[in-house]
């Protein structure tokens, strides 16, 4: 501690010496002008998913530095998680928590916590690998993808979000990974193209395509060196692409506050099967803080399912079989956390099995006055 004494009376005459030929020529002393504030506001980007993302995750290392060395300084890597290493200098906050499933997640309900913690404006996840390998169904893992979309919204209306197709997994102790990721992989496209919106669009990144369990993982699912590498590769371009159109509190960019958008999830249930059909139930939540005053859910039936009848809302199929469904008159509206339920019925072939669809919804505000 320095115990140099400042004696604040000597300055005083010169100080008032100084304000009065200031005065004197019609000027006056003002306290300074607080400095302003320059330095841009960061961009929050979550790593969401498991052991992959988390444990280390040192694709998160690569992708970081990458990023600044292209010129991306103002990115922030949140999540309630720190480093765990990686030999390189980075930013490691994440939300990669080993072993977790994202059924267990959605069920449980532990994103909004972990989103409100550290408000992201994106959400880069890779997140399901230990569901394929507990054989969870995909239209149960892709129901968890939706809730989770719907409380990223619930956060942050204009969110962001990067979803991967899985890297491989071929584990000596599973022999039927590797084939349930194909299969839950190609179920993701469809599912995306029907969760996205303008205000917050999701976007799929293809992790599978390339990459080796035999040369870039150390056990068949965790990525080595090689593996994060590419990992971070595939992710680079769809991140540095949101970055570019990211302006922090431009109207309709993550970030600006904007009045809380409406938006809202959806969930599918078979009520009852039969041999050539079922009936099916689509239950609409509104998860945002503001009023729904109308809703459009896109009904995707898995393995050639067709929609034929319809109830509480109005609906039309494409020739893909992929369903439109709008509120009719009186559910369209929905306070915060309220819901909405239309039902159908649907055509299989005779060979169908369990009923699955994936859905996704739109949100419309009330229009202004």
């Amino acid at each position: 501690m320095r115990n140099t004494r400042h004696s604040p009376v000597r300055h005083l005459p010169l100080l008032g010496l100084l304000a009065a030929l200031l005065l004197s020529i019609g000027l006056t002393l003002a306290p300074p002008a607080a400095a302003a504030d320059t330095a841009a506001t960061p961009a929050r980007v979550m790593p969401l998913g498991d052991s992959i993302t988390g444990s280390p995750g040192c694709w998160r290392a690569v992708l970081w530095n990458r990023l600044r060395t292209a010129g991306y300084t103002d990115i922030d890597f949140v999540g309630t998680l720190g480093t765990q290493g990686c030999g390189q200098e980075h930013d490691g906050d994440n939300e990669g928590h080993g072993g977790e499933l994202v059924t267990n997640v959605a069920d449980q309900n532990l994103l909004p916590a972990r989103l409100a913690a550290t408000l992201p404006d994106i959400v880069v996840m890779h997140f399901g690998t230990n569901d394929v390998w507990s054989s969870i169904a995909p239209d149960r893992i892709l129901a968890a993808y939706t809730k989770l979309v719907g409380q990223m919204r619930a956060s942050n209306p204009d969110m962001r979000i990067l979803v991967a197709q899985l890297i491989p997994m071929n584990p000596g102790s599973c022999s039927g990974c590797a084939q349930r990721v194909v299969d839950f992989n190609a179920r993701i496209p469809d599912w995306a193209r029907a969760t996205s919106t303008g205000d917050s669009p999701v976007t799929v990144v293809d992790q599978w395509t390339g990459f080796s369990t035999a040369t870039d993982t150390n056990d068949g699912v965790h990525p080595n060196a090689a593996g994060d590498d590419k990992i971070a590769a595939r992710w680079y371009p769809a991140l540095s692409s949101v970055l570019d159109a990211w302006v922090p509190g431009d109207p309709g960019d993550p970030g600006d506050p904007g009045g809380g958008q409406p938006a809202c999830g959806a969930v599918f249930r078979a009520t009852n099967v039969w041999q050539g059909g079922y009936q099916g139930e689509v239950t609409v939540t509104n998860t945002s803080a503001s009023t729904v005053s109308g809703w459009t859910v896109t009904v995707v039936p898995a393995g050639g399912a067709r929609l034929t009848q319809v109830w509480n809302g109005t609906s039309t199929t494409a020739t893909d079989g992929t369903a439109t469904v709008t509120n009719a008159s009186w559910n369209g509206t929905l306070a915060p956390g309220a819901s909405a339920t239309f039902g159908f019925v649907a055509t299989t072939s005779a060979t169908a099995g369990t009923p699955s669809a994936t859905v996704g919804c739109t949100a419309r505000a009330a229009a202004s006055s």
